[in-house]
């Protein structure tokens, strides 16, 4: 599998710019899978629901299955985050994995910068950022696309995706 990453700060467009990129590159033949990374506590489960009464009393996974997907949860129930490499290895192999969010951790990354947030680049600070698109031009010491122009975003991921490499 090869991997690359989408980061940047909160807004700035990486899951709008991800609805963009996954059909072209399913069109061209490619299986692709992501990963994403959230900051808070979520939950993909209903209070009411089955598996959701089962997760609360105390079960550390639930697999759900139907004709149409499978999902499951696993309860860290005061366990560390894992990583990303952990969690990699649980993802059925594809041609690429894109990983959103996840901006500390050790894999190749498109930065998606918006001027709007007022957040500083990543860029400077980060070796493994292979490119940024942004909504508007910005120096850095890699190339510089538009955040508008998904082809360009298409070429920067295939060019750059890679193994995780630690």
């Amino acid at each position: 599998m090869r991997i690359i990453g989408l980061a940047g700060w909160s807004g700035s467009g990486k899951t709008t710019l991800l609805a963009k990129v996954i059909p072209r590159l399913t069109a061209r033949g490619l299986t692709v899978s992501t990963l994403k990374h959230a900051h808070h506590a979520f939950d993909i489960d209903q209070p009411g629901k089955d598996s959701h009464t089962h997760r609360m009393a105390g079960a550390t996974e639930v697999l759900i299955g139907s004709a149409n997907r499978w999902a499951l949860m696993h309860e860290l129930r005061g366990a560390a985050e894992p990583k990303l490499d952990e969690l990699l290895a649980r993802l059925t192999p594809v041609d690429l994995v894109i990983v959103e969010g996840y901006k500390w951790e050790w894999h190749p990354k498109l930065e998606v910068h918006r001027i709007a947030n007022g957040k500083p680049l990543l860029q400077p600070d980060d070796p493994l950022i292979v490119a940024i698109a942004s909504d508007q031009p910005v120096t850095a010491t890699v190339p510089v696309i538009a955040l508008d122009d998904v082809e360009a975003v298409i070429d920067i991921i295939l060019a750059h995706a890679g193994p995780l490499t630690r």
